[in-house]
């Protein structure tokens, strides 16, 4: 589901630290600790990137919002 494509990909910028700034992330996910304001900063492992890329693909395909 879009929802769990959402959940999937936004659970990696979470464990990077990346600061939300959506108020549905900031809810479902928090902000303490985290230090990344900007998306490009997150530092990411290859293996992270390329899921998130293949996540929204997906999403992309599906139509998600």
């Amino acid at each position: 589901s879009c929802e769990g494509l959402w959940n999937q990909r936004n659970m990696i910028f979470k464990a990077a630290g990346y600061c939300f700034k959506t108020q549905r992330a900031i809810h479902e996910f928090g902000n303490a600790g985290r230090q990344y304001d900007d998306l490009t900063s997150v530092p990411l492992l290859e293996t992270q990137r390329q899921a998130i890329d293949d996540i929204m693909k997906v999403e992309a395909v599906k139509r998600c919002q």
